[in-house]
């Protein structure tokens, strides 16, 4: 008598965030090869304007990301992310200006980031919807008017002279002044920000913040406290706003109050809804485009502010999901086919 074939298991579903954040990170690789390529063609040719240009978008990107933990995850609108962007920039300018070490000034802005984020956090969670956002746009405003103000740090002229440091692994180092060093450890040191918040949002606790998103009074009856959980991805953001702060004066040399203002925050919320909200990997596709347009329109005429609003009010109505939502669920289709048996 036959024995019947063994039947195999069929390879259980894979969640679809989970998808959604794969094919963020393929498009986030992407980014990575066409940025290494981009180094190696400003390497040869000797270029040192672009390379300084697309590390900018690259520092501005790890801001956008913060925004998006708190917008596109939360559901959290902050205008004044810039706060601890800003607070990173001056906290690194000063111990690099005391002690100039890349390690120093990184553990200085890690430390600042997370005290003060926790105070923010405290005072901003207090209140919801668009409460939250003029709050934290008022303590941003507060902060730097006090910065703009104070003598010691510079007051409106900011401080410069920040020196150039050299960047430290072990027994290998570069000079921040070289254009091609510094764009790909920028780069390096935005996409491990990039994972860590990826792991982040992809645990339970990311779960729990897309569920506060969805409908925060239903997840108080599943036991669990919103208010810490806010509390917990204001911190994050926080600190990834402040980590990313902290590589501005080593690319510039100086900083400025306006990073605390709220041009600052508002170009970040640009970024993130543009590039597209809730994705992590449209943050830094959306920084390097408005980069690029600020760039290139601003050399032909002062007036491209006007260009980046109507950009993004085509966005916002006509690609609400902004311009990752164009080909991140292409990539999910080709992941889920790839999971069938």
């Amino acid at each position: 008598m036959r024995e019947p074939a063994p039947t195999e298991t069929p390879a259980p579903a894979r969640d679809p965030l989970t998808t959604a954040m794969r094919a963020s990170h393929v498009l986030a690789g992407v980014l990575v090869v066409g940025a290494l390529a981009f180094a190696a063609f400003g390497a040869a040719v000797g270029d040192t304007f672009y390379l300084r240009l697309a590390t900018e978008a690259l520092i501005f990107a790890g801001l956008a990301l913060a925004v998006d933990i708190l917008l596109g995850y939360t559901g959290l609108l902050s205008l004044g992310q810039a706060l601890y962007f800003g607070l990173g920039a001056y906290v690194s300018a000063l111990t690099l200006m005391a002690v100039p070490s890349f390690w120093a000034a990184f553990g200085a802005a890690l430390l600042a980031g997370t005290v003060v984020g926790l105070v923010g956090g405290v005072i901003a969670n207090r209140v919801r919807g668009v409460y939250f956002a003029l709050i934290t746009f008022g303590m941003a405003q507060v902060v730097g008017k006090v910065v703009y103000n104070t003598r010691a740090l510079g007051a409106s002229d900011g401080l410069i002279g920040v020196p150039v440091v050299d960047i430290g692994f072990g027994p290998w180092s570069f000079s921040s002044a070289s254009p091609a060093g510094l764009f790909l450890f920028v780069l390096g040191y935005v996409m491990v920000l990039y994972a860590v918040a990826a792991y982040i949002l992809d645990t339970p606790l990311g779960r729990l913040l897309i569920a506060m998103r969805a409908n925060e009074g239903r997840v108080a009856f599943l036991g669990y406290r919103p208010v810490t959980a806010r509390l917990i991805a204001y911190v994050i953001a926080a600190v990834v706003a402040s980590l990313s702060g902290a590589l501005y004066p080593m690319l510039r040399g100086f900083v400025s109050p306006e990073l605390l203002f709220f041009t600052t925050s508002g170009n970040a919320v640009i970024t993130v809804i543009t590039g597209g909200a809730g994705t992590l990997v449209g943050a830094l596709y959306g920084s390097l485009l408005l980069t690029v347009i600020k760039s290139y329109v601003g050399s032909w005429t002062e007036h491209h502010l006007i260009v980046i609003g109507l950009l993004f009010m085509a966005v916002v109505i006509f690609l609400p999901r902004g311009l990752i939502g164009l080909v991140r669920p292409k990539i999910e289709r080709m992941l889920s086919r790839e999971r069938k048996p």
